[in-house]
């Protein structure tokens, strides 16, 4: 066997053994009516929100040109990452009103900044390569820079 089969079944193996370990804490620790209520309730959240919500993200950066389509779309998907980790913190689970210290931070604000720096760099990504562009399309239209001579083609080779 060579090592990409090697390293693969190791990889399935490892994984297959922590899903081995998650089913055992589940069946150990949890009662089965929560454990089936809270996997009904993921499908039916994965199925109702989630779903329409990147079907739409994904039709609606369908309208942004090509050239730039890649890079709104990793915006946006490192924002909704960003934000499914924050949701907890910012609705405020675990917050106990007779303990000030757990969650002390404004978590909606710092969302909010996280995620305007997100947009920030696509932009700046968007803006670098607008001006790259322009460069090249610069040298290519004679205005400067060396030129190149096209290659002969086949035909005026024969000649």
């Amino acid at each position: 066997m060579n090592a990409r089969i090697v390293s693969k079944a190791a990889a399935y193996a490892a994984g297959l053994a922590l899903i081995a370990v998650g089913l055992r804490g589940i069946v150990d620790e949890v009662p089965l009516a929560a454990w089936a209520k809270w996997f009904a309730g993921a499908a039916v959240l994965h199925d109702a929100v989630l779903v329409p919500a990147v079907l739409a993200a994904g039709a609606l950066t369908g309208l942004v040109p090509a050239g730039r389509r890649r890079v709104v779309r990793a915006a946006l998907v490192i924002g909704g990452c960003v934000s499914v980790v924050a949701i907890p913190v910012v609705l405020g689970y675990g917050r106990r009103a007779d303990e000030p210290s757990r969650l002390p931070l404004p978590y909606g604000r710092n969302l909010a900044i996280v995620l305007g720096a997100i947009a920030v760099v696509a932009a700046c990504v968007l803006a670098a390569r607008e001006v790259t562009a322009r460069r090249g399309a610069g040298r290519s239209s004679g205005r400067g820079g060396a030129t190149r001579v096209p290659r002969p083609s086949r035909k005026e080779r024969r000649r």
